[in-house]
């Protein structure tokens, strides 16, 4: 098992499995009357963000208890950030704490890296800036597992704000490492570049490696998919006009009910939330049986125990 998770080209097939099939184990933890492992206990797990979060943070922190792990929540505002003290400075103290292990998220990507140069401890990365989140992607790929089947061979539509998507970017690389083929839709202007590029390039996809293609027409994607994997368009990171107005996106990209009815009677919907509710997707959408939206939630709470698990307590460091 690796030390870190900080991207999610981290993981190889055999150790993103190992995470999926020990989180399977987890999940039956959640329907015990005490729903509590030992398998932590001792141990310290700090929560240190710096940018708002609810689902994120709630399901970090439930994973960590859940596994008799003590956990210390740090949050940016009331703490000494606000008066100036580094990164550096933070993670020095948490050093001195003793923490075993770090859970963070920050506006800046890469901060996670530079942290796991500072402390003894594991550092899990809950999201840096428009980089990567690689929990969340092993929490989708959990759930395209437990209700499909499998991973390899899937066809996902990621669609919407890929730009400014730390979902998206830990989605293509762990997914195409599982034997999925990813397709980006989204305006040209909330496609990356180099993405764009790479698949205009035409590289020849294999069974080993599926690739990563784009596409500007979600109704031409749609009939061909297995997942469809809806982005909040990050209007808080949009310093620029990247398309017309929310009408004109909702038009083009938004999924609505006569969008869903294109899809294979098999495919579902999903959404790493929060969501914005009749821009990308409407609430009969969202709250349809084909939506996996509250599964996602709850599956990640399992995959994030998995993850603090095989880091603190599955090796032998």
């Amino acid at each position: 098992m690796i030390r870190h998770l900080l991207s999610g080209g981290d993981l190889d097939a055999g150790t993103a499995t190992e995470i999926l099939d020990t989180a399977a184990e987890m999940a039956t933890v959640a329907g015990r009357e005490v729903k509590k492992l030992p398998a932590l206990r001792g141990r310290t797990v700090v929560n240190l963000f710096y940018e708002d979060s609810t689902r994120t943070r709630i399901s970090f922190e439930a994973a960590a208890k859940r596994l008799s792990a003590d956990v210390i929540n740090f949050s940016a505002k009331g703490s000494s950030v606000t008066k100036g003290e580094s990164l550096k400075d933070t993670a020095l103290t948490l050093q001195a704490m003793g923490a075993d292990a770090v859970v963070v998220r920050h506006p800046a990507s890469g901060a996670p890296h530079r942290l796991a140069n500072w402390v003894d401890g594991s550092v899990v990365n809950a999201g840096d800036g428009t980089h990567e989140h690689p929990t969340q992607a092993l929490l989708d790929a959990y759930t395209m597992r437990a209700r499909l089947g499998r991973l390899a061979g899937l066809h996902v539509a990621i669609v919407g704000d890929v730009l400014h998507s730390r979902v998206a970017r830990s989605n293509v690389l762990l997914l195409s490492t599982l034997g999925a083929k990813v397709t980006l839709v989204g305006p040209p202007t909330l496609i990356p570049v180099d993405w764009a590029a790479r698949a205009g390039a035409g590289s020849a996809a294999t069974d080993a490696d599926p690739g990563t293609d784009v596409c500007y027409d979600l109704d031409a994607v749609l009939p061909g998919v297995d997942v469809v994997m809806m982005l909040r368009v990050q209007r808080e990171r949009m310093n620029d006009s990247y398309f017309p107005s929310a009408r004109e996106y909702a038009r083009r990209y938004g999924l609505d009910g006569p969008r869903l009815r294109r899809l294979p009677e098999h495919a579902i919907v999903m959404h790493p939330g929060p969501m914005n509710r009749g821009m990308e997707i409407t609430p009969e959408v969202a709250d349809s049986p084909r939506s996996t939206i509250v599964e996602q939630v709850a599956n990640g709470v399992s995959v994030r125990m998995a993850v603090l698990y095989l880091l603190l307590g599955g090796n032998n460091r």
